[in-house]
């Protein structure tokens, strides 16, 4: 079963120097192997324009691991703790992803070491903040954000794994990493370690409109190459885009739950064409 949920924003009564949109959609789905999916996506439209344009809004994707319940708790504690967090800080948009990371990871933590049947469970974690026309990326684990611009994908992320980890030492190349038997064995998750490392950027790149992003879990990319994700981000409806990612990755076999997010920008008075948010069962 898939889950879909459409993010939409009120239009401005007047226009504003700066004022932008943000269109979105996340698609979920359990793949063709696994029973339950474990995998948590959230996008946040802040309520007030001040908020929105000193905070901006915020995008997850996270991927949980460490059994049946305990995955699925991971990754929705971590999806709920950061977008909470992050939206209370008073610090700029990269010091208060990091304290929310931070923060979710202690949290997911101390769960697990209250509850024997969650213990050693964990997510990953890839969160944007897009801010007027800047970005900004918080980063654990192997799930992954990328920038479509002008017709090119550009990652965001850097996979923590063992098998990336081959690859900047040089042991490996990069195409041998595709098919590596433990091209998933993650080197940082959150929740594993009271502790842990986390990648917080802000890439070199404005988001304007016609630009596009992705998040997504491995369960899309171990399927689908960087270039035949750049094809479906060309397609016109986000909605489409996103299934039929999601669709060619369970051809291919589906072996794990498959996320995608994705968001664009518009201007304005395009708003008024997207529904309000809203939850959708697909068979």
């Amino acid at each position: 079963m898939f889950w879909k949920k459409w993010i939409s924003n009120e239009p401005e009564e007047e226009s504003t120097p700066g004022l932008y949109e943000l269109k979105a959609v996340a698609l979920s789905d359990v793949g063709c192997v696994r029973t339950n999916n474990e995998d948590a996506t959230r996008f946040i439209r802040p309520a007030t324009r001040e908020v929105q344009l000193n905070k901006g809004y915020l995008a997850i994707v996270a991927d949980g691991m460490g059994g049946h319940a305990a995955g699925e708790v991971a990754s929705q504690m971590a999806t709920e703790i950061i977008s909470k967090t992050y939206y209370q800080r008073e610090e700029g948009p990269e010091d208060s992803l990091y304290f929310a990371l931070a923060k979710a990871n202690r949290m997911i933590w101390q769960a697990a070491g209250r509850n024997s049947r969650q213990k050693g469970m964990g997510t990953t974690c890839t969160t944007i903040v897009v801010r007027q026309r800047q970005l900004y990326v918080a980063h654990v684990g192997d799930s992954r954000a990328y920038l479509y611009k002008n017709g090119q994908m550009t990652r965001l992320t850097t996979d923590h794994t063992y098998v990336q980890k081959l690859v900047d030492e040089g042991i490996i190349k990069p195409n041998e990493a595709e098919t590596h038997p433990e091209r998933n064995v993650l080197t940082r998750a959150m929740g594993t370690h009271n502790k842990v490392d986390i990648d917080v950027e802000k890439p070199p790149y404005t988001f304007e409109e016609g630009d596009r992003l992705l998040l997504c879990s491995d369960g899309l990319y171990d399927y689908l190459s960087d270039e035949e994700m750049a094809e479906w981000l060309n397609l016109e409806v986000l909605s489409e885009a996103a299934q039929q990612m999601i669709e060619q990755a369970k051809v291919r076999g589906g072996h794990d739950n498959i996320t995608v997010m994705l968001i664009e920008r518009v201007a304005p008075d395009e708003s008024t064409e997207v529904r309000p948010t809203e939850n959708i069962d697909l068979l």
